[in-house]
């Protein structure tokens, strides 16, 4: 079956051409570098790592349930359509919204599969394409990894949201060099990461929060590759450019608030658009989801250089201005420690079971050989 078959609704094209703008750029110089940004390549080497081998593809999901969301997070509880809901019918929803969710981050992480090659093509700096060749690995181990939890353990995808392909579109057609990093390291990447860290922070699952917590080690530290990069470059700006940049982020982080709505699973559940997004206005939950996922973008606008007064602004009018003092380094180090203890934790147990089995094994063999010498 092929991922055409799992789809809710086909796309219309199974390719999306984007043209390809600006210029490759090379550089002869070899020797010099940033420090900090040499480091930083430095460890996207030492920390790669196989998919099929560190996730333990073994366990079981139940497709009507793979992350234990409970009933008030959905956006159906407590309205008139919810109380006429069979059990299996609340199973079927929170299928669709798992799919939908994750057939996301799938195409938001090919999408900077893509957007980190083109750093690598267009960026001017040696260390920069040392790095982002790194990333395009990463990202393409991530596309993997959520492919294949849709396709073997939910069995059902969702086509690109429209907000996210813009966004997208957005970021590739644009020649500057840098757009690249604001639209998806800032952007896109950042509002994943809080995405992917409610989910694993409040899934009872062991596969989807072993998926999102390795994710998100690799995640870290690509949003510290886009702060250094933009940071140096954004200081060298006019004030009319760095206007311009503050433009493209503000219609971005409209375009990523409206996206996380889920408005496409209520319509397949026959529910018209106009009563679908009323639903999702109200919905307390959803308000919280949507404030918490600015808690990575706008301490990093903040960071770069970003911070004028129409974004202020704008950040004002979401409701996220403050998340600007948030510690940006304090929660990529929580993002990378949380995953090196879900590692202890795993083959920790691991070893136990381990023992006790070789345990097991001697005494079994005891227990013969002292029966035979009876």
């Amino acid at each position: 079956m092929s991922t055409q078959d799992r789809y809710t609704t086909v796309p219309q094209s199974t390719l999306w051409q984007v043209p390809a703008t600006g210029s490759a750029r090379f550089t002869w110089e070899y020797e010099d570098g940033r420090e900090r940004l040499l480091a930083l390549y430095q460890k996207g080497k030492d920390k790669q790592w196989d998919g099929a081998r560190r996730i333990d593809w073994e366990l079981e999901v139940d497709p009507y349930d793979p992350l234990g969301t409970p009933d008030e997070a959905l956006t159906l509880y407590g309205t008139r359509h919810w109380a006429k809901m069979s059990a299996k019918d609340k199973a079927d929803l929170r299928r669709h919204y798992t799919s939908w969710q994750f057939s996301q981050f799938l195409h938001g992480e090919q999408g900077a599969m893509v957007c980190a090659a083109r750093i690598v093509e267009s960026v001017p700096d040696l260390d920069a394409k040392f790095y982002s060749a790194t990333q395009t690995m990463d990202e393409a181990r991530h596309a993997e990894i959520y492919s294949r939890f849709l396709h073997e353990k939910v069995g059902m995808l969702y086509p690109i949201n429209d907000n996210l392909q813009s966004l997208l579109g957005d970021t590739l057609r644009d020649s500057r060099w840098d757009m690249p990093y604001l639209g998806m390291q800032v952007l896109i990447e950042g509002l994943a990461l809080a995405a992917f860290g409610m989910i694993r922070d409040t899934t009872t699952k062991p596969l989807p929060k072993q998926i999102l917590a390795y994710v998100m080690q690799d995640e870290a530290r690509h949003v510290a590759f886009g702060r250094m990069a933009l940071r140096d470059y954004y200081k060298q700006l006019t004030d009319a450019e760095l206007r311009e940049r503050e433009e493209f982020v503000i219609e971005g982080c409209y375009l990523m608030r409206d996206r996380l709505r889920g408005i496409e699973v209520l319509e397949n559940f026959g529910i018209s658009r106009k009563e679908a997004e009323q639903y999702t206005e109200d919905s307390e939950f959803l308000h919280l989801f949507r404030k918490l996922l600015f808690s990575r973008i706008v301490p990093c606008v903040k960071d770069i250089g970003l911070w004028g007064e129409r974004l202020q602004k704008a950040y004002l009018d979401m409701g996220v201005f403050e998340m600007g003092d948030a510690s940006l380094d304090l929660l990529m180090t929580q993002d990378e420690e949380i995953a090196e203890q879900l590692d202890r934790e795993r083959f920790a147990t691991e070893e136990r079971e381990r023992v006790a089995e070789v345990t097991r094994a001697i005494d079994e063999g005891a227990g013969t050989a002292g029966g035979g010498a009876a």
